[in-house]
């Protein structure tokens, strides 16, 4: 044989290898600055202040101005967690954006932070996942930082969802609100992200739905938020239930075990379901920032976990159940150390 017809050596390929654990370093958030109460709300719809509270345990939600985009909102967030972290924008190898109501697909929201932070040379994207977006993105992170891809992971939920809200529409239109969470997800000596319960229920994607856009459009309508509150209420409070048992059982914790239990802020009588069938004890600080901020979608658990932070109520390093579900119908959730 010629030399010209020698085979290759054979070699094999370098893989990716990083640090055995992740953890968040950090939590920022940014709220709505216009604060809607149930009076205001009640005059805008037929309700009233007793009925929305008792229905979901809703005191008054915060809404973005006109000037308050997805991207400021985010941006300010992610600021107040690279600060928390000791870091700084060149530190971030990843962007990772949850939202649903960013008007502008493309550009990545994600690309957009990254340039107004001034992140040098940063992958970028967003994902679509609803209310459980955040939970996807630190599932994504996690794994991300444990290949050795990035060392550092920018982790927003963001959501401009009154822009969204159908204020003819009763049954929804006090829900919804403008906001958003970031953490920063990064190396770790011990473990301190649980493995990820998720998944979804494709036999229910129209339960929770917004309008297909063009048709909107064409027909001069902003496209709205659409639920059937009735089965997404069941869905949560049985199926979701159990699935957050399960990801307290893979982190090899009981119960009793666990500091905190922050789900997506949906509805308060979701909470105390949940609470229930999880059967935790007194001592679990339960997040029910839901009360004064209403349903922010893909940034309310960052912001429940913000807010308990910075109340005292938990501390860095204590064990949180995180959960949420949402449009789709999707799911995601583990249990972590707090930052």
């Amino acid at each position: 044989m010629s030399a010209s017809m020698t085979p290759p050596v054979s070699s094999e390929l370098t893989a990716s290898s990083g640090p055995r654990y992740a953890k968040l370093l950090s939590v920022g958030g940014y709220r709505g600055s216009r604060v809607v109460d149930n009076a205001e709300m009640c005059t805008m719809i037929e309700s009233t202040d007793e009925w929305i509270q008792q229905r979901t345990g809703i005191v008054e939600r915060r809404w973005a101005t006109e000037e308050e985009t997805p991207l400021l909102m985010s941006v300010e967030a992610a600021r107040k967690a690279l600060d928390r972290a000791g870091l700084t924008a060149a530190d971030i190898d990843l962007v990772i954006c949850s939202t649903v109501s960013n008007f502008k697909q493309t550009p990545a929201l994600a690309c957009e932070v990254a340039k107004e932070l001034g992140c040098p040379d940063p992958a970028a994207f967003d994902i679509s996942a609803a209310c459980a977006g955040f939970c996807y993105g630190i599932t994504m992170a996690e794994g991300v930082v444990r290949s050795g891809a990035a060392r550092n992971v920018l982790v927003i939920g963001v959501e401009t969802l009154s822009r969204l809200t159908d204020i003819n529409d009763r049954s929804t239109a006090f829900l919804f609100s403008d906001g958003a969470g970031a953490t920063i997800v990064g190396a770790s000596d011990v473990p301190a992200i649980g493995p990820t319960v998720w998944g979804s229920d494709p036999e229910e994607v129209g339960v929770i739905h917004v309008d297909d856009w063009k048709e909107a459009m064409d027909q001069g309508e902003t496209p709205y938020i659409h639920m059937e509150g009735s089965k997404v209420f069941r869905w949560a409070t049985t199926f979701i239930a159990r699935k957050s048992a399960e990801a307290i059982k893979l982190a090899g914790l009981t119960p009793e075990q666990l500091d905190a239990f922050i789900p997506h802020q949906a509805n308060n009588r979701i909470t105390d379901s949940m609470l229930r069938q999880l059967k935790l004890p007194e001592s679990v600080v339960v997040a029910r920032d839901i009360t004064h901020m209403g349903n922010s979608s893909a940034a309310s658990i960052p912001l429940a976990m913000e807010a308990l932070l910075e109340s005292g109520e938990v501390t860095s390093g204590q064990n949180a159940l995180i959960i949420g579900f949402g449009a789709g119908l999707v799911y995601a959730g583990q249990v972590l150390k707090l930052p």
